[in-house]
């Protein structure tokens, strides 16, 4: 009866964080409509640390879906994504996490 309420319990949070990503994504581009620099950043901050949470609800470490970004970006500058050639931001963005 315990392990089906953990089961339970995980679900329910797991949907949750789900639902909390929708909500922040519109919050965000709320934001982005009125052009609110605060609503944009707490948008993107809380969009990418309920990423970071449902990832470790899901079984993916922080390394691990660290790494996982270092390498999706490791593979758009090496195919030339438009956003390297233009802006340089893969590589500013791989900098930004190896120095971390």
């Amino acid at each position: 009866m315990e392990r089906e309420m953990d089961l339970a319990k995980r679900a329910k949070i797991i949907e949750w964080l789900k639902t909390e990503i929708v909500d922040q994504m519109a919050h965000l581009l709320k934001g982005i409509w009125e052009g609110s620099h605060p609503k944009i950043i707490d948008g993107l901050a809380s969009l990418v640390s309920c990423s970071y949470i449902l990832g470790r609800r899901l079984g993916i470490s922080f390394r691990s879906l660290d790494e996982a970004v270092l390498e999706k970006m490791k593979k758009h500058r090496a195919e030339g994504h438009q956003l390297e050639e233009w802006y340089g931001d893969i590589s500013a963005l791989e900098e930004h996490m190896r120095k971390r």
